[in-house]
């Protein structure tokens, strides 16, 4: 009898793990919130919690959730003279460029750097033609769910697709697009250094860390934002917002867009910042 006591005594959050497995969350609520159960009693690793809300938050997204529109595009025309393409490619810092005809809505294909560096670094007598380098591009409608897109990624070995509606292209969207969606911004060799706190990405694209100072910020925007009430950016945008953002959320703040990359239920993380559209 005391053990039966013992057992009906059990702590409420092994009560709802016990009551998920005996049977399915009835809604996607009831699922994450056993979940961050697990997680709140160290049962689920903080950053493992973050990746399964981030792949069930992809599966409600569609392409024109994430996708990179069409004015931001890094872009190769298809009669760059090869000395700039190759400046072109590594300044941008891409390993994938939609090549366009003259037709803004042409796209011919897709570049890859890896490609590029590898005709060059063979011999060859004829002129150079972009063509003998490129490979097909993919084309999608915005309404495409992100998770059909990953699946099609995956088994076609693509990493990049043209998002296009009846007018035309509207943007891109590659596979690491929806993977920072389930686990946060992917930092590479092209990302921040130790030391760094805004990352330049294209002609008015940065990332910022949230613990920027805000006096570091204004002195690289020549911005005039106020550092009385709060030391740092992300306390600054927290505030704009009114709550605790989410990864995906936006907001226009002092001439900039302002996108969450990445974030926890407790601080914001990483901002993405576009120039000009705030």
């Amino acid at each position: 009898m005391k053990n039966n006591r013992k057992h009906s005594k059990l702590p409420a959050w092994i009560a709802s793990i016990n009551k998920l497995f005996r049977s399915a969350p009835k809604d996607r609520q009831t699922l994450l919130e056993l979940l961050r159960q697990c997680e709140t009693t160290n049962l689920l690793d903080p950053d493992v919690l973050i990746m399964l809300e981030g792949a069930l938050h992809v599966s409600d997204m569609r392409v024109n959730d994430i996708m990179v529109p069409k004015v931001q595009m890094d872009i190769i025309a298809y009669d760059t003279d090869p000395g700039d393409l190759i400046k072109a490619v590594v300044a941008s810092g891409h390993s994938r460029f939609p090549v366009i005809g003259e037709d803004p809505n042409d796209v011919m294909g897709i570049l890859l750097a890896k490609d590029l560096l590898a005709y060059f670094a063979q011999p060859h007598t004829g002129s150079f033609d972009i063509k003998d380098v490129m490979r097909p591009a993919i084309f999608i409608p915005e309404s495409k769910r992100l998770n059909v897109l990953l699946r099609e990624f995956r088994s076609s070995r693509n990493h990049m697709a043209i998002v296009v509606d009846e007018y035309g292209v509207t943007g891109l969207v590659t596979i690491e697009d929806i993977i920072e969606e389930i686990v946060g911004e992917i930092e590479d060799e092209h990302d921040f250094e130790e030391e760094d706190n805004i990352r330049q990405h294209g002609v008015n694209r940065y990332t910022v860390r949230a613990i920027t100072p805000i006096e570091e910020f204004n002195a690289r925007f020549g911005a005039a934002l106020s550092d009385a009430e709060y030391d740092t950016i992300g306390g600054l945008v927290v505030n704009a917002f009114g709550h605790l953002p989410k990864r995906g959320e936006s907001i226009d703040l002092a001439g900039f867009h302002i996108k969450v990359l990445r974030a926890d239920r407790r601080r914001v993380q990483l901002l993405k910042f576009t120039k000009g559209e705030g």
